[in-house]
């Protein structure tokens, strides 16, 4: 028997202050669906993400409900964590569902996840995924791939996200960054070892220059079947860590330069986590029949 799905709405976050970020689409559905259900779902909205959110409590709604369950697919697999699918799922229920609790917490596989409101926009609370300094012959293949001959100061990995995070020197220009043409299949066929599953590259900010940006990335994950994330939750989980190190700062403010471009706003936290704030915006609303 087919099911109804109660809800699909795909949302825009808007990282910080910015009318722009990242999409994913968001269902809501009262109880689980098949897993390749899921995957076909999410290959046929085709957007970076795809966020499935159901019901814990069977006596309990999307209105009264503090805690659900929440699943991330890209177009061809599920994935671990997803911040901007986070946010935007929070706002499907708090603004769409009048959700009345003050804090939802989302059940994931990487953990609980608590997202409050602040404001016109949201607090995520995630867990800061910190990376080990890396010999970049060990992985000159992808950098090779990502970045040509420019050159690189940092390269580090967090094994257990499956990030490697390549940092441009400090002697490039942030045009270096935006005008990176990263072929996805070359990257993807550069590294087959299952060690990384997403590539972040990234550079100094110009705090001096208003709006007073601390760094700037971008992020490539075609081997989980996205060329390029316009904006990133789960990658700053990552950046975070590094650049809180490097800058000897824990509030940071971060842009990631792709076409569509985010701003971030970062605390890392001493517990071992990291708020991320964003907002976010509702640009297509309504029902799926299955």
């Amino acid at each position: 028997m087919w099911e109804n799905v109660e809800m699909i709405s795909q949302s825009l976050l808007v990282p910080g202050l910015l009318p722009r970020g990242s999409g994913v689409t968001n269902v809501t559905n009262s109880q689980e669906l098949r897993d390749d259900l899921y995957q076909r779902i999410a290959a046929e909205m085709n957007l970076s993400e795809t966020a499935f959110i159901t019901r814990v409590n069977p006596s309990e709604n999307f209105t009264t409900g503090s805690r659900f369950r929440l699943r991330w697919f890209t177009p061809t697999t599920e994935i671990n964590l997803c911040g901007h699918a986070t946010l935007a799922s929070a706002a499907v229920l708090f603004k769409h569902k009048k959700n009345v609790n003050p804090k939802l917490v989302f059940e994931t596989r990487s953990g609980d996840l608590a997202v409050t409101q602040q404001g016109e926009g949201y607090v995520m609370d995630f867990p800061l995924n910190p990376p080990t300094q890396e010999d970049a012959n060990d992985f000159r293949d992808v950098i090779k791939a990502a970045v040509g001959n420019h050159p690189i100061q940092d390269v580090y990995l967090c094994a257990q996200t499956k990030k490697l995070l390549v940092r441009l020197s400090d002697s490039c220009d942030r045009s270096v960054l935006t005008s990176l043409k990263v072929d996805p299949v070359a990257l993807q066929r550069s590294e087959t070892s299952g060690r990384v599953k997403g590539l972040i590259i990234t550079m100094k900010g110009s705090p001096e220059i208003q709006p007073g940006y601390d760094f700037y990335s971008r992020y490539f994950a075609p081997w989980n079947g996205v060329p390029e994330d316009p904006v990133t939750g789960s990658a700053h989980t990552v950046l975070g860590s590094y650049w809180s190190n490097k800058l000897g700062k824990n509030k940071m403010l971060a842009y990631q330069c792709s076409s569509r471009g985010g701003e971030l706003q970062l605390e890392v936290r001493p517990d071992g986590r990291i708020n991320i704030f964003g907002e976010s915006v509702t640009v297509l609303q309504g029902t799926i029949t299955l």
